[in-house]
Formats: C-alpha cells, sequence, structure tokens
C-alpha cells in the first residue's frame, strides 16, 4: 500500500474515515428538513428522576477541551436515524477533555438514537482527520456501513422517566 502501512493499517484508517466523515456530514445540517428540530441548552436538571422523558448522555473519552460538541437525538426508525434534518432535539456546549454529560429531551415514551460529533476546531466543517463522533449503543463502524450502522444498533427504548446512556467517543 505504502511505505510502512500495513493492509491492516490502512483499513483501519480508511473505516475510521469513512464512519467520521458520514456521521459527522449528517450532523452538520444547519437547518431541519423536518419541522420538529430544536436547540435546548444542556439542562441536566431536566435529567433529574421524575423529570422525563428524557436521555441522560454520558459521554467518555473526548480527546481535548477544544472546539464544539453537537449532540443530537432521532426516532429510532429507518426513516429518520441520522436523515438530514430529522433530528428532534439538539444540544452544542464547548468541549472538555474526558468525560461529559448531556440532556436531552423526548417527546414521549418510544424509541429513539443518539449520535454525537466533536468538531474539534469549532469551523462547522467535518475534518475527518480530527473531528470525533459517537452514537448510542457504542455500534462497530466500519467501512461497509460507511459510517452509518442501522438504526437497529443504535436504538433504546425510553419510558416515561429519564434513561441513562453511555456513548464512547472515537477519534483517528
Amino acid at each position: 500500500i505504502g511505505a510502512g502501512i500495513t493492509t491492516r493499517s490502512y483499513y483501519v484508517m480508511l473505516k475510521f474515515a469513512a464512519s467520521i466523515a458520514l456521521s459527522t456530514t449528517i450532523l452538520l445540517s444547519p437547518t431541519p428538513a423536518f419541522a420538529s428540530g430544536k436547540v435546548v441548552s444542556n439542562d441536566l436538571g431536566k435529567c433529574k428522576s421524575g423529570a422525563g422523558p428524557a436521555v441522560l448522555i454520558n459521554v467518555s473519552g473526548i480527546k481535548e477541551s477544544n472546539g464544539t460538541m453537537r449532540v443530537q437525538n432521532y426516532r429510532g426508525t429507518s426513516s429518520e436515524w441520522l436523515k438530514t434534518g430529522a433530528w428532534l432535539y439538539r444540544v452544542e456546549a464547548p468541549a472538555k477533555t474526558g468525560n461529559m454529560q448531556f440532556c436531552l429531551p423526548v417527546p414521549s415514551a418510544g424509541t429513539y438514537a443518539v449520535a454525537i460529533r466533536h468538531d474539534i476546531n469549532a469551523n462547522g466543517k467535518t475534518d475527518i482527520f480530527g473531528d470525533g463522533g459517537g452514537m448510542s449503543n457504542n455500534p462497530s463502524i466500519n467501512i461497509f456501513n460507511l459510517g452509518k450502522p442501522s438504526y437497529k444498533k443504535t436504538a433504546f427504548n425510553v419510558g416515561n422517566d429519564v434513561k441513562s446512556i453511555n456513548i464512547s467517543m472515537k477519534y483517528r
């Protein structure tokens, strides 16, 4: 393949680049194609017991305290998962190295999925060699699904209370 790059290393790099490129491109949509998208503040008080329905997202592995974290939730259906503008709620916050928590409301009990993008340089563009991403249930991302795992792998159920989930960030 190239000097010093093994075939396995090449495919690992290609797999990761494809996953970040697709998932971050989808998260860049500034205006929703669906009328339901709403930007909200990261009010953790709305994720206290009895305050639901909502999703408390525990994010780990944030690479650095630069840039912006963008967290979006979607209905966990094939017709809406990662579709441009189909997100329900979005939180944007300055990134902090290590772990962060986010609270996103959901309209009612049901099946949902979450996608996160770390725009490290806060330029609003997809930088596949620097930006990071993550999704609910931490699905495997590979070259075959081009960074867009099935809604079945990312979906989770939310009742009338607060559902806590964990997402591990992935970077190149």
